[in-house]
């Protein structure tokens, strides 16, 4: 069992959805977000709820990327070493390309790329000092091919994430003697704080708690890919991957 838990952007949507379950199991915690006083009430929540458990939470913005080493360290230490890794911090922001809002395009391609590969880094190196661990990347189902207007940038950086997970990988092919795991999650419609506003593919979203459930399960079995929930996002997910451009265009 991957006992200890770090997940990154675990003050709202997904990342606490997960952390509720992950609780609920029986795991100890170590979580990282920007807004502390969250984390704070979530750590008193779930350790009112589970009592056997440890919860650790540390303030983090995943844009400084020294801190995320820093903190990475001190959750290890926390717990006595971390057994899986949740890159789940992320942010939605952006516009059509060449529309003036290349700064907020910058600012979603920083976060959701360059600081994973910070955490990344910061995971793999602990996992290889211990031979042992579960790097887990949370893309989305906009990775499965390139999106218009505001996704554009946002899709972008979830098909990368994923192509870095693949090649973290396959160097773990050529090492010998460890038990280390990846494993890529593409969500779908899942209700969250990032998507509240969203209303046009509500026939399509599940609610946080029932789609967390969905990523948690894919997680535990340790598999390499899964479309979460599985139903309706693995057939549409080829779908997308194949389908003329302007069909994929009316599926977003």
């Amino acid at each position: 069992m991957r006992k200890n838990v770090l997940i990154t952007g675990a003050s709202s949507g997904l990342g606490a959805g997960m952390a509720r379950i992950f609780a609920a199991k029986g795991h100890h915690l170590a979580l990282t977000a920007r807004r502390v006083d969250r984390l704070e009430a979530l750590r008193d929540e779930l350790l009112a709820a589970n009592p056997g458990i440890e919860v650790v939470v540390h303030a983090l913005d995943v844009n400084d990327h020294d801190q995320v080493f820093e903190v990475f360290k001190k959750a290890a230490a926390d717990l006595g070493g971390l057994d899986r890794v949740i890159v789940n911090a992320g942010l939605g922001k952006g516009g059509r390309i060449g529309t003036g809002k290349f700064y907020a395009n910058k600012q979603t391609a920083e976060t959701n790329f360059i600081a994973a590969l910070a955490q990344c880094e910061a995971a793999m190196e602990h996992f290889y000092e211990r031979k042992s661990g579960h790097l887990v990347m949370v893309s989305s189902m906009s990775a499965m091919r390139g999106m218009p207007s505001s996704m554009t940038t946002y899709a972008a950086t979830k098909a990368a994430v994923a192509h870095l997970a693949e090649g973290i990988r396959s160097d773990l092919i050529t090492r010998k003697g460890h038990d280390i795991k990846v494993t890529t999650v593409f969500p779908g419609y899942i209700a969250s704080e990032m998507n509240e506003g969203v209303q046009q593919e509500a026939k399509m979203m599940v609610d946080t708690e029932t789609g967390c459930k969905a990523l948690v399960k894919v997680i535990e079995r340790e598999v390499v890919d899964a479309a979460v929930p599985t139903w309706p996002w693995a057939p549409l997910g080829q779908v997308m991957k194949h389908a003329p451009l302007a069909i994929v265009r009316r599926m977003v």
